[in-house]
């Protein structure tokens, strides 16, 4: 079993940034890659970012690419998620989640733990 925590969202002001982490626990396994989600009410889970364990390959979703940076501390197990230039539409919950293989993929379904999420809310 794999434990997932998020935590650092929040309320703020389109232009604003946020720093979201993901503590990591549980069974080590050699190869898995970690990504971030979100979903705003209404709309699927939408793929923002993953990372491979050794940190080597990165992919990010469109609609946040050049805005959002994927990285992991592993003498810490924690997987951050840096936010800049919000906007009001990437108000949503925001999961961080596991896949017990080395390919990142963006189906959500893939991925077999999730953590509990954490809201994002941007104001205009």
């Amino acid at each position: 079993q794999v434990q997932l925590v998020e935590s650092g969202g929040g309320f703020v002001q389109a232009g604003d940034s946020l720093r979201l982490s993901c503590a990591t626990s549980g069974r080590s396994f050699s190869n898995y890659v970690l990504g971030w989600f979100r979903q705003a009410p209404g709309k699927e889970r939408e793929f923002l970012a993953g990372i491979r364990r050794s940190g080597s390959i990165i992919s990010y979703g469109d609609s946040v690419k050049g805005r959002f940076t994927i990285s992991k501390d592993n003498a810490k197990n924690t997987v951050y998620l840096q936010m800049n230039s919000l906007k009001p539409e990437d108000t949503a919950v925001y999961y961080c989640a596991a896949r017990l293989d080395s390919l990142i993929v963006r189906d959500a379904a893939a991925y077999n733990y999730w953590g509990q999420g954490t809201q994002v809310t941007v104001s205009t």
